[in-house]
């Protein structure tokens, strides 16, 4: 169960992203903008104010981040983005962070792209750290005997893994539009007490809390803690440094 709260606990460092894929798109007026997985809405808000003329069309897989967005006036649904068909009139499409939860997205692309007026702008952001110390960290921890058997049917055993930029462009390209593709590492300030677990805890480590009861989520959390700190120190100054990559992929339809 996704935790609105917990996911805006870090909301200035995730909004970040966003704001550097949306504005790489070049649309001026476009009739509708689709936010395929808005999450709890702060960020989808701010597409409604770049382009106050759209309809916006936001849903999200999470019943408690849809109940969230509508908290900030988002006309926002619950449902799952496999699903999702553009509507004709669907001028500007906005996928941020949401893609790496589903395993074959890349075979979404070439027909929501064929769906796609001629001239409408896909924008796309996943993260790329699967193979970072926190996600090597979980991963080991869950394939541990102790939690094994437990976490077995979460998802987190399978390694998540999602395209280099020039994998989105090919793809995107091939689907007949002319593509920006990169990738950044932020370098994210994080302080407090286990702050990486905490930021951790809004997204990568979602499928281990659904899976587990409060005293077993409590029991993983304690022997993640120390990897953690391990593998991202406190620094002097009580920062803790937090290495994040971010794959993005913008696509102008051109036919």
């Amino acid at each position: 169960m996704w935790d609105p709260d917990k996911y805006l606990a870090f909301d200035d460092l995730r909004a970040r992203p966003f704001f550097d894929l949306v504005n790489r798109v070049g649309a001026e007026k476009p009739r509708r903008v689709a936010d395929l997985g808005c999450g709890p809405g702060n960020l989808t808000v701010t597409l409604a104010e770049r382009w106050p003329e759209a309809t916006i069309e936001a849903f999200d897989s999470s019943p408690e981040m849809v109940d969230a967005a509508r908290e900030y006036g988002i006309d926002a649904t619950v449902a799952d983005v496999r699903d999702w068909k553009p509507a004709p009139d669907t001028d500007v499409v906005i996928t941020n962070a949401v893609l790496q939860w589903v395993p074959d997205h890349l075979a979404l692309l070439p027909n929501w792209i064929d769906a796609l007026p001629t001239g409408a702008w896909f924008a796309l952001q996943v993260p790329g750290n699967f193979d970072a110390p926190s996600h090597l960290a979980i991963h080991g921890l869950a394939s541990t005997e102790r939690w094994y058997d437990k976490l077995a049917d979460a998802g987190i055993l399978e390694r998540q893994a999602v395209p280099d930029p020039a994998g989105y462009a090919g793809v995107l390209t091939a689907a007949g539009c002319r593509v920006d593709a990169w990738e950044t590492t932020y370098l994210q300030p994080l302080t407090g007490d286990d702050p990486v677990l905490e930021w951790l805890t809004g997204t990568a480590l979602r499928p281990v809390r659904d899976a587990l009861d409060d005293a077993d989520w409590q029991a993983f959390r304690a022997e993640l803690a120390p990897m953690l700190r391990s593998v991202y120190p406190r620094q002097p100054d009580g920062t803790t440094w937090l290495p994040f990559r971010r794959i993005f992929a913008v696509a102008h339809k051109l036919t």
